[in-house]
């Protein structure tokens, strides 16, 4: 098994960098209070609001509907936790990350995370020593019977695509030019919820076609996605159930964010179906949030894998090099694990 762990991946986040004092200590039990602020806002569209120009406390109010008594203390904790700006005048107006990236109307839009966040996540976290005792499912899908039980709501449907999709940006850029697209001709992404990872690629790589493939009733919001990308003549949507149904054939097959929704046995058995869908010398790219394989302390990713614990029957994180050894017990070979910014990497696979 060719692999390449180690080398590329970044830097193992260390554990008790600094000294635990009872405030640091203290303070992390408190950080879900600065979450949570930050997702109220992001739900209030106080961020939008803001991006129309600046707004006193009071006028602020009125337009998010909020009552007097805590409103100008929940904004000048957005302005403490560096969120906001409070002018002299004491209006106040957007930092200008805050501009970009938490207005729904910018396409570097990420707060479609933390609506999902928001609506779906917070509250199942309550849950965490339950889930911890019992081994079972407290949200999401499982805990809904099934994915196509959880789709079943439209506004759930929704809330969790616009996630993936938020979700999905960031990564998506970066393999859009960490992988050699010009070698090949056509992609599909399993699992591709609204279709932004092959968007992503597709703009960047205009000889590139091929689309997404996921449970029917995702089919109106990917097209949606697509055609507001300019993309629908090259990028098609392909429905289907992939426990039941072969993958499309592509010469990259994507899966990004899907094995960890599963138990060993199916993430074996995608693994085996990626292989059989591809043609050869074709590739399969997983994108996942990688567990470090040697110390265990990458924080966000242990996180990640709790989270699973919290909303699936079996799914969790894992390293690199138990990803590679399933792939190489699929068939691939020439395994390389390819970092994709801080938080997500690809491990790619060639049949």
């Amino acid at each position: 098994m060719e692999t390449s762990i180690g080398a590329q991946e970044r830097p193992v986040e260390y554990v008790n960098a600094e000294p635990l004092s009872p405030d640091r200590i203290l303070q992390m039990g408190f950080v879900f209070r600065s979450s949570k602020v930050l997702l109220s806002a992001v739900e209030l569209g106080l961020f939008a609001a803001l991006n129309e120009g600046p707004l006193g406390p009071d006028a602020l109010t009125r337009r998010l509907g909020l009552h007097a008594r805590g409103a100008r203390d929940f904004f000048d904790a957005l302005v403490a936790l560096g969120l906001l700006h409070r002018e002299q005048t004491g209006h106040y107006r957007n930092v200008p990350d805050c501009a970009l990236y938490l207005d729904p109307v910018v396409p570097e839009y990420v707060g479609g995370v933390l609506e999902y966040l928001n609506a779906r996540i917070y509250e199942s976290w309550g849950r965490l020593t339950e889930a911890l005792r019992s081994g079972a499912a407290q949200a999401g899908p499982s805990a809904a019977g099934s994915y196509p039980a959880f789709y079943a709501d439209p506004s759930r449907l929704e809330t969790f695509l616009l996630g993936m999709t938020a979700g999905s940006l960031v990564p998506a850029r970066a393999l859009s030019a960490a992988f050699p697209w010009a070698t090949c001709q056509t992609i599909m992404d399993v699992g591709t919820a609204q279709g932004c990872l092959p968007v992503e690629i597709a703009k960047r790589h205009p000889h590139l076609t091929g689309g997404g493939f996921d449970l029917p009733a995702v089919e109106p919001s990917f097209t949606g996605y697509v055609t507001r990308n300019g993309l629908e003549d090259r990028l098609k949507f392909h429905g289907g159930d992939f426990f039941t149904d072969p993958l499309p054939s592509a010469e990259v097959l994507v899966m990004g964010r899907i094995l960890h929704n599963w138990n060993l046995d199916i993430r074996k058995l995608l693994l085996r179906k990626a292989y059989a869908a591809l043609p050869p010398g074709g590739s399969l790219i997983v994108c996942e949030t990688l567990i470090d394989d040697e110390r265990r302390t990458r924080a966000h990713s242990l996180l990640a894998s709790l989270s699973m614990l919290l909303q699936t029957d079996g799914g969790s994180e894992f390293t690199g090099a138990e990803c590679a050894s399933w792939m190489h017990e699929a068939g691939f070979a020439g395994i390389v694990i390819c970092p994709l910014g801080p938080l997500y990497s690809a491990v790619i696979a060639r049949k």
